[in-house]
């Protein structure tokens, strides 16, 4: 998403020849290899684990760290292996995700029209948003998954992560209607003068 509106911001007459369908394909390709890469390296790592004792998950799914907490055996290496892996992944996507950003930030600045420069900047701030989101959470479940976390703070955080974050999309960009934000000024009034 950085890339696609780095592209419409930076590179507006160089957009469609550039974010074509093919791109696309590459980019949702790699996603899925790195993705699919990183979990066969954790997967083979946690297969090795002896698990004795209770077989229950104390979470809401079978998230990573409930499960290194029932093993019995030692778990640093897999603590180690993941938490360079969010690091050098996190690290990589965040620098390419602020990269994009500021390149965006200086060519709104240089937009002559204010109404441009607030259209481009509420259409970046929106997914800036559930980026800074989505990364805060997991980069503090993942980076550091220890013994030492608080269950219920794991399951905050994996609750904000696997729901809240994918339904600011819906309401973020919704908002940007015009029509929806007539409604909601218009409902928030109402409730007001109640």
């Amino acid at each position: 998403m950085s890339y696609d509106r780095y592209l419409a911001i930076c590179k507006p007459l160089h957009y469609i020849s550039i974010m074509n369908l093919r791109l696309t394909n590459y980019l949702v390709l790699l996603s899925w290899i790195v993705a699919f890469l990183q979990s066969a390296v954790t997967y083979m790592y946690i297969i090795q684990l002896k698990f004795c004792g209770p077989n229950i998950i104390n979470h809401f799914f079978c998230d990573l760290a409930p499960v290194l907490e029932l093993s019995c055996s030692d778990t640093s290496v897999a603590q180690i292996e993941i938490s360079i892996f969010v690091i050098i992944g996190g690290l990589s996507q965040i620098s390419f995700i602020i990269f994009t950003y500021v390149s965006i930030l200086i060519s709104i600045l240089g937009i002559s029209s204010s109404t441009g420069r607030q259209k481009a900047f509420s259409t970046c701030s929106s997914h800036l948003a559930v980026v800074c989101t989505y990364y805060g959470t997991m980069i503090t479940l993942y980076a550091a998954p220890s013994r030492g976390y608080s269950s219920n703070l794991n399951k905050i955080l994996s609750l904000l992560n696997t729901m809240i974050t994918p339904l600011f999309n819906p309401m973020i960009y919704s908002l940007k209607n015009n029509e929806i934000n007539t409604l909601v000024i218009t409902v928030f009034l109402r409730k007001r003068a109640c």
